[in-house]
């Protein structure tokens, strides 16, 4: 197996000692404990609060609006998962730089309700989705086969933390990929699970002759044409409503595209399902044609705590979207990409929030 320096130091050896270690797991059985009292702390404005100034914890419970019964329990266990200290001199409390990063980490915020509102309450059932690989704790919000057909539907704070953690991980990196874009300056891509329609709207500002097709569910279709009604270049943003699921399915024949654009598309289905997709994409793809894949690789990572989040999310898919897919290892995309009568041409790390881009072009 193939790592990035910085996640094989810490996947291929031990770190702790018995100590820390017997701690640590006693962190990992109280976890949604620890859980839910550092998303109130953030919630109740406490860190926010401890940010500009120590105080104390009449303070703390007075500014927070809370009993200080109720402020006693969040402080002291606070303590003990190290988001903030106490001077007993002064009976002071302070933030730890465990807790600003709780508080100020965008990435961390954005997992942190995405954790709350899309997975608490249906990972309950890990085990059951784990056992016959069906998303067992999307029956939490509705009776769909997966996330996608439901995403419409969901209750607007979860569609609000859903969008935000989706949103929040390709946002940062689709400037940078825009340069390698348009490197062999394409003038129509198929943006295949382009969702609603964010990607094609920064390509179709970025060049002003490049023609978008976006090819999703012909729900997400909807949502997109709406997401981009208003834009001075919707014109040039064509939608195309398809399960890809189904391999009965092609791509589009008339689009002929220059660049077929996949990003955090791939990863919504099981290696089976990516190479029934690869697979389609080849046949509408000529010498020229290149296929960008664009995922977050938790083996290509540059540091670890990303590796972390990746590794973790994988469990969301199972649990919750489809459960069947994962954050992959890019040696898998590397051997389905062979499979699919494709190869690997280059490989762009580093992009935003640890995106890689895998450019892909006809054997």
């Amino acid at each position: 197996m193939n790592l990035f320096p910085n996640v094989e130091k810490a996947y291929t050896r031990e770190h702790l000692n018995a100590r820390e270690a017997q701690r640590m797991a006693e962190f990992i059985a109280f976890g949604p404990i620890v859980f839910q009292v550092s998303r109130l702390m953030v919630k109740f404005g406490i860190l926010e609060r401890l940010r500009d100034g120590a105080m104390t914890l009449p303070q703390i419970a007075q500014a927070a609006g809370l009993s200080e019964y109720a402020a006693k329990v969040l402080m002291e266990a606070s303590l003990s998962i190290g988001t903030v200290i106490i001077d007993t001199k002064t009976d002071e409390y302070h933030l730890t730089n465990v807790g600003w990063f709780l508080l100020t980490d965008m990435a961390t915020r954005a997992n942190l309700d995405f954790n709350h509102d899309v997975n608490y309450e249906g990972f309950f059932l890990l085990e059951e989705a784990l056992k016959e690989g069906k998303p067992a704790g999307l029956k939490h919000f509705g009776p769909w086969p997966t996330i996608y057909e439901g995403l419409s539907s969901l209750p607007k704070q979860v569609q609000d933390s859903w969008f935000g953690f989706d949103h929040f991980y390709s946002d940062h990196s689709f400037e940078e990929a825009l340069p390698i874009v348009f490197a062999g300056k394409p003038r129509r891509i198929m943006d295949v699970g382009g969702n609603t329609g964010r990607f094609s709207q920064q390509c179709v500002a970025y060049d002003s002759e490049v023609e978008m097709t976006i090819v999703d569910l012909p729900q997400q279709i909807g949502l997109m044409k709406e997401a981009v009604k208003e834009d001075p270049n919707a014109s040039r943003i064509n939608g195309y409503g398809t399960n890809l699921l189904d391999p009965a399915n092609g791509f589009p024949t008339e689009v002929h595209p220059d660049v077929i654009w996949m990003s955090q598309f791939l990863d919504c289905f099981s290696e089976p399902q990516i190479l029934s997709i690869l697979q389609r994409a080849a046949k509408v793809m000529d010498g020229n044609t290149r296929l960008m894949i664009m995922e977050t690789f938790w083996d290509r990572q540059k540091y670890e705590p990303a590796s972390f989040c990746l590794t973790m999310t994988s469990l969301y898919f199972t649990v919750m979207a489809n459960g069947n897919s994962k954050m992959y290892h890019s040696d898998d995309f590397v051997k389905l990409v062979k499979e699919a009568g494709l190869e690997v041409e280059t490989i762009h790390d580093g992009l935003g929030q640890g995106h890689s881009i895998m450019i892909c072009k006809k054997k």
